[in-house]
């Protein structure tokens, strides 16, 4: 993974769920869909800030699935002119953020395992009350470690996201389910 400007030490805090959250969604749902038009096939809420109820940074993630992420002269400069400045860049994602680093955005080819694995996520999390208390206990004690950066934090909380991941897989096979908005 490349990060664009290095590591950064940044302090977690875990915040109860802000019922703005989803109007401040919609706000820069309208943003990448005007910059971008038809390239953005999806622009999803993602991660525990889109899950009613869940503690969570007070970080907004996007997931913005366009054609194909790998060819970023089709979005990238249209994101940049919107404000968003590049800070990851791996392969199958790249991810840009507010100057403010209030909302992240991670962009992923339209119908990949990317885009598959974190709308699942948040929608088992929005159906399943143990696994969301769960996922709140563990990131609240996670934040009150002194991580070098955020990456380590995520990297943290892979495990357990991995674990009910497993849960969430089997729910979705039961149900034929297919991502909300």
């Amino acid at each position: 993974m490349e990060l664009i400007g290095g590591v950064e030490k940044r302090d977690i805090h875990i915040v109860a769920y802000d019922p703005t959250w989803p109007q401040r969604f919609a706000i820069e749902r309208g943003r990448i869909g005007e910059a971008l038009g038809a390239t953005a096939c999806r622009i999803d809420h993602i991660g525990s800030t889109a899950v009613p109820g869940l503690a969570a940074k007070p970080i907004l993630d996007i997931d913005l699935s366009v054609p194909n992420v790998d060819d970023e002269a089709a979005y990238l400069d249209q994101l940049l002119t919107a404000g968003y400045q590049l800070r990851v860049r791996e392969r199958g994602h790249r991810m840009v953020r507010t100057p403010q680093r209030d909302v992240h955005v991670h962009i992923c080819t339209v119908g990949s395992e990317w885009e598959r694995r974190h709308l699942l996520f948040r929608d088992w999390l929005r159906h399943d009350s143990s696994d969301r208390a769960t996922y709140e206990k563990f990131k609240r004690l996670l934040a009150q470690r002194d991580w070098a950066d955020m990456n380590g934090y995520a990297d943290a909380k892979g495990p357990l996201i991995a674990k009910i991941t497993l849960r969430a897989e089997a729910w979705a096979q039961s149900v034929s389910w297919t991502p909300t908005d």
